[in-house]
């Protein structure tokens, strides 16, 4: 880096300790070194060392240089939240049921407002079902059965479902959920756009 290269990027009151701790969160945040950042922007060790210490304050170019590494823009390096990061692992109690009756649908990340999709766990009691009406909605959806039998209605297909088997279909197709067992059926599926 050059001593020209040195002037502050053009942000509302951000120093070089801000951009430094800054290149350093994201940076962790996808796991690397500060010799794998450096290498995938194509610059120095050390450079990313005296940015993240705040010992540099690079300019612009510089700074979109090594972000172009990652890839980021200037906007999301300088405007992304890191304390506000959503929760990442879930424990069963923090997965609300979110089924109405006797089918438990436990939904992961239930607190993420920007889901792009749903992941349920379900539990289908003995004889029960999604109801009369065969069920179609904008999307796909899929998933597993980890115990129990499942007989899965997918237009005019029927077949029963058992532990490791699957199923995986566009949604607006009709189709209808039952356990025809004689104890719980549980399913892990997931589906997109979320539907709960």
């Amino acid at each position: 880096m050059t001593e020209k290269d040195e002037t502050p990027p053009p942000t509302t009151g951000t120093t070089g300790d801000d951009v430094g701790a800054r290149l350093k969160s994201v940076r962790q945040m996808h796991g690397w070194s500060q010799r794998e950042m450096a290498k995938r922007a194509g610059v120095t060790n050390a450079t990313i060392s005296l940015i993240e210490q705040g010992r540099v304050s690079p300019s612009v170019g510089s700074l979109k240089k090594v972000l172009n590494g990652i890839p980021m823009s200037l906007a999301d390096f300088f405007t992304f939240e890191f304390d506000s990061q959503p929760q990442v692992f879930f424990r069963a109690s923090e997965m609300p049921n979110v089924g109405p009756g006797p089918i438990e649908y436990r939904l992961l990340g239930a607190g993420n407002s920007h889901r792009t999709m749903s992941i349920l766990y379900e539990v289908y009691p003995p004889g029960e079902d999604t109801g009369p009406e065969l069920l179609s909605h904008d999307g796909e959806e899929g998933g597993i059965v980890v115990s129990g039998q499942l007989e899965v209605t997918v237009g005019r297909e029927i077949t029963i479902l058992g532990p490791g088997d699957g199923y995986y279909f566009r949604s607006r197709r009709p189709h209808r959920f039952r356990n025809i067992g004689d104890c719980d059926c549980v399913l892990v599926s997931a589906n997109n756009p979320p539907s709960v």
